[in-house]
């Protein structure tokens, strides 16, 4: 196809009829280009819109584990205080039956001493009362 002297001097109609710069099949991919373009764009902003959604739910997912994580901390704390306090009571609890024990073996000890001078005093007593 020969180039009209319009073309050859850069020159183009449309459809329309209107005088244009472009050649018209360049002006149709700058228009297919645009068109994709904002295509584009608007699908970029929805995967933003998603993104930045899920970006808000693992926030939240990640404070709720941090919580979790604080109050498992805490109870795993306050179990260790729990078994330590029940380790010194232990403790303390076999130290006083240590005593005790201590304290049954000086009575029985002293049990038997009172007990041989019962015996002795009872055989004094006898001799004494046999003798007159």
């Amino acid at each position: 196809m020969a180039k009209t002297p319009l073309a050859e001097a850069g020159f183009y109609f449309d459809e329309l009829n209107k005088l244009r710069v472009l050649e018209p099949d360049v002006s149709q991919k700058t228009l297919e280009l645009k068109e994709e373009c904002k295509e584009f764009v608007d699908k970029i902003g929805q995967f933003q819109e998603k993104v930045g959604g899920l970006i808000e739910l693992v926030d939240e997912l990640a404070k709720e584990a941090e919580t979790e994580k604080m109050k498992a901390i805490g109870a795993r704390n306050l179990l260790k205080s729990v078994a330590k306090q029940r380790e010194a009571q232990q403790q303390q609890l076999q130290a006083l039956i240590a005593e005790k024990k201590m304290q049954l073996e000086r009575y029985r000890i002293e049990h038997e001493a009172l007990c041989k001078v019962e015996t002795e005093q009872n055989e004094f007593i006898d001799q004494f009362i046999l003798q007159k």
